[in-house]
């Protein structure tokens, strides 16, 4: 039977009273405390058109959690694909600790990840691709890090030598537009590949933003977090649809959803260009009195206006990126809708 569900983007009360108890998160505190066991742990894979890439990347992480934690569960979410991936989720499903989310069509990753993040039950989440490039031989590594007192353990990119000259120089200008005038810095090279307590889980669901750009909103809560460094493997099969068109717009998502220097700077960019046309209107007006001379042709004037009535498009298009970030906070949407929902996690199936 198929299941129709509105998910908001935060717990309900009901989700938040099916976790795992432990202590809340305003109850701990940020000094590091190392733990002295495996925690139980969640894995939420995105998925959109990888099915050939699950039969591959599934068998691997399954034998990697069998031997490492007692208690886990993965969580795939199909975000509308177009391929077999259901039938793949059709298998898992049915094999224990997996679950599998098909929502209604595709919402984007960010949303996809909410899903999973908000249907995860174990005391830390990992969150990892399906197209092979993160490999599950990490994670013995994160949890590791996890048990000296990490509350986040994130995966960076040693180099990136095996993208052309264009994503590296959209990469690197990506980060420097997102970290500009932040009161927070997000990590370079550093993208969902992540490990995270419980207690940064729930805090990220606590946010109610539907312009969920994460790589903000991971280093927006805080809490103790270090890096490892890993060379990506080669992506499987597919083609990735992450362009530099998608890299751009994540970019402006990102410094919409956490700095408004872009209007602080049209406003200067407008004060600087009205100062330099008054200055110069002054001089005009004190030259023809002065020594009679006018302004010869039009062709001074059309060049003017068009300079300036592209400073004032300009402008306009940045302050309407604000406000249709607004109107989309106003509307108060779902940040996804669940088709389906199949499996049930190892802790559900105990007696």
């Amino acid at each position: 039977m198929r299941q129709h569900e509105l998910h908001p983007h935060g717990p309900s009360q009901t989700l938040a009273a099916e976790r795992i108890a432990s202590p809340s998160r305003n109850e701990r505190t940020f000094s590091m405390q190392p733990r002295d066991r495996l925690p139980s742990l969640s894995v939420v894979i995105p998925c959109y058109n990888e099915a050939e890439n699950l039969n591959r990347l599934l068998p691997r992480l399954q034998s990697v959690l069998q031997t490492l934690v007692a208690d886990w569960e993965v969580i795939l979410v199909d975000d509308g694909s177009r391929d077999n991936t259901q039938e793949v989720f059709a298998f898992w499903s049915n094999q224990p600790g997996f679950q599998a989310i098909q929502l209604s069509r595709n919402f984007g990753k960010e949303a996809a990840l909410t899903a999973g993040l908000e249907a995860a039950r174990c005391e830390t989440c990992l969150m990892m691709d399906a197209d092979l490039q993160h490999s599950p031989d990490l994670i013995p590594a994160m949890l590791a890090e996890w048990q000296q007192g990490y509350d986040v353990v994130y995966a960076v990119r040693e180099h990136r030598r095996d993208e052309g000259p264009f994503k590296r120089l959209g990469a690197r200008w990506f980060y420097r537009l997102v970290n500009a005038g932040a009161r927070f810095q997000v990590p370079p090279d550093a993208g969902d590949f992540r490990l995270m307590d419980q207690a940064v889980v729930e805090a990220l669901l606590e946010l109610p933003e539907r312009n969920r750009f994460l790589k903000g909103l991971y280093a927006w809560v805080g809490f103790n977090a270090t890096e490892i460094s890993y060379v990506p493997a080669v992506r499987g099969s597919g083609r990735s649809t992450f362009n530099l068109f998608h890299l751009l717009r994540l970019s402006f998502d990102g410094l919409t959803a956490f700095t408004t220097w872009p209007l602080r700077i049209a406003s200067l960019v407008g004060f600087m260009l009205a100062l330099l046309a008054f200055t110069y209107g002054g001089f005009l007006v004190f030259d023809y009195f002065v020594h009679g001379r006018d302004v010869p042709g039009w062709t001074t004037i059309v060049v003017g206006l068009m300079f300036f009535s592209g400073i004032q498009l300009i402008g306009l298009g940045v302050l309407g990126e604000y406000v249709s970030r607004i109107f989309e906070e106003v509307k108060g949407r779902p940040l996804y809708v669940v088709r389906h929902r199949a499996g049930r996690s190892l802790r559900d199936a105990q007696p």
